[in-house]
């Protein structure tokens, strides 16, 4: 079973850049399709970006289009979410998720397994 550890979160202000790492433990890694979501203080959680088990397919949620870009190096068993030209209402805890399968979707239950989260804070 794959293990996730999200890292690179962190305080940056509006108009940074931030990448997220997502490491997963065990040879699966490369078998899943990966996920960001992310979740705000007092609001649901939030679809962010998804990527394709090989890499060749992504989607992104509509708040983050043009600014963030998932990616996938399936040689490190790790997965990654470059924040660009970041706004406040970035702010949340970011969580990867995987699934076991080549195709990437928005709908968190059909990950079934999620990091402990990495927080990122966008002061203005």
């Amino acid at each position: 079973q794959v293990q996730l550890v999200e890292s690179g979160g962190g305080l940056v202000q509006a108009g940074d850049s931030l990448r997220l790492s997502c490491a997963a433990s065990g040879r699966a890694f490369s078998s899943t399709a990966m996920a960001w979501f992310r979740q705000a203080p007092g609001k649901e959680r939030e679809f962010v970006a998804c990527i394709s088990r090989d890499g060749d397919r992504t989607l992104y949620g509509d708040s983050v289009k043009g600014r963030f870009t998932i990616s996938r190096d399936n040689a490190k068993n790790t997965g990654y979410l470059q924040m660009n030209n970041q706004k406040p209402e970035d702010t949340a805890i970011y969580y990867c998720a995987t699934r076991v399968s080549s195709i990437q979707t928005n709908n968190p239950p059909l990950y079934g397994t999620w990091g402990q989260g990495t927080p990122v804070t966008v002061s203005s």
